[in-house]
């Protein structure tokens, strides 16, 4: 009897499916596949029953899967633990990210680990829409949900705060009144975030504002959208700086209110609630971290 069928079956129930259990454990379908059919043919009896759309345990199915799932999970999760202990960073580290951070920060992480690491794999996810925690047994989400709302399974290892502001377009700036203070920014059409209901601010004496973002013009997860829009004229985005260095370097941006602080985007780094980090998990976290401090160095005054 074969341990690694039994948790082969696990992973298909687990996961839903032949195809996504392969794509996340990084091992051809056939394999799986096989590794079932297998502890099939030696227990004597049909445990799922495959159609095109979908899959369903058995009646001897369910009752194995209900008995075995739990030890094996377990296990699992001693290996994780045992393998963090060591010095080596192997195997694929799974990453999600919202686009507005994982394209302008993780890219270059992700390349100099992979580089210092020969025997480390990167699959990163890059979302437009709000990552679901962990559906796809990532190592590493990155949110800007508040870590309170994360189930009691997650854990916030770091919590990284990146500035924002208000772009657009010269022409559209230069064909409005100068703006003071954030309530003057109903005199433009705003370019809002998927979920965007507030923009608060504080001002150079240290007064707070906050002007409810109402009708706006565009309203899109995708940053990406966004930075498009500001630059052809639409309307005021709220984006990150360092999404918009280049337009901004090309003249095709400016800021908007620039005496006036944006509210910072705030990315929790989210893991699964284990024991130990893995090695590859902590490495690429110190390598972001140390990434993040040079870029405060870089904007500090001399």
């Amino acid at each position: 009897m074969n341990w690694d069928d039994f948790d082969a079956f696990c992973q298909v129930v687990d996961h839903g499916g032949f195809t996504a259990a392969a794509r996340a454990l990084d091992r051809p379908k056939s394999s799986l596949s096989a590794s079932v059919a297998r502890l099939e043919e030696q227990l004597g009896t049909r445990l799922l029953e495959r159609t095109t759309r979908q899959l369903r345990l058995t009646d001897a199915g369910e009752s194995l899967y209900r008995d075995v799932s739990k030890p094996l999970s377990q296990l699992r999760e001693l290996a994780v633990d045992a393998m963090a202990k060591g010095a080596q960073v192997q195997g694929t580290l799974r990453i999600a990210a919202p686009y507005e951070f994982g394209a302008h920060h993780l890219a270059s992480v992700a390349c100099r680990i992979m580089a210092a690491h020969p025997q480390l794999k990167v699959q990163m996810d890059v979302e437009h829409a709000r990552v679901a925690l962990f559906e796809r047994h990532y190592d590493i989400v990155f949110s800007a949900i508040e870590h309170s709302f994360a189930p009691s399974t997650v854990v916030t290892r770091r919590v990284y705060s990146l500035e924002r502001g208000l772009f657009a377009a010269p022409a559209l700036v230069a064909n409005c009144p100068p703006l003071t203070v954030p309530d003057e920014l109903h005199l433009l059409p705003l370019l809002a975030g998927g979920d965007d209901t507030v923009w608060d601010f504080t001002g150079p004496d240290g007064a707070v504002a906050t002007v409810e973002v109402r009708n706006p013009r565009l309203r899109s997860g995708n940053a990406g959208v966004r930075l498009e829009a500001a630059i052809a004229g639409i309307g005021v985005a709220r984006i990150t700086a360092t999404f918009c260095a280049q337009g901004m370097a090309q003249g095709r941006l400016v800021r908007v209110l620039p005496q006036w602080q944006c509210a910072p985007l705030r990315i929790y780094a989210l893991l699964p609630g284990r024991r130990l980090v893995p090695a590859k998990v902590r490495v690429f976290l110190d390598a972001l971290e140390d990434e993040a401090a040079q870029q405060r160095d870089a904007a500090s005054p001399v």
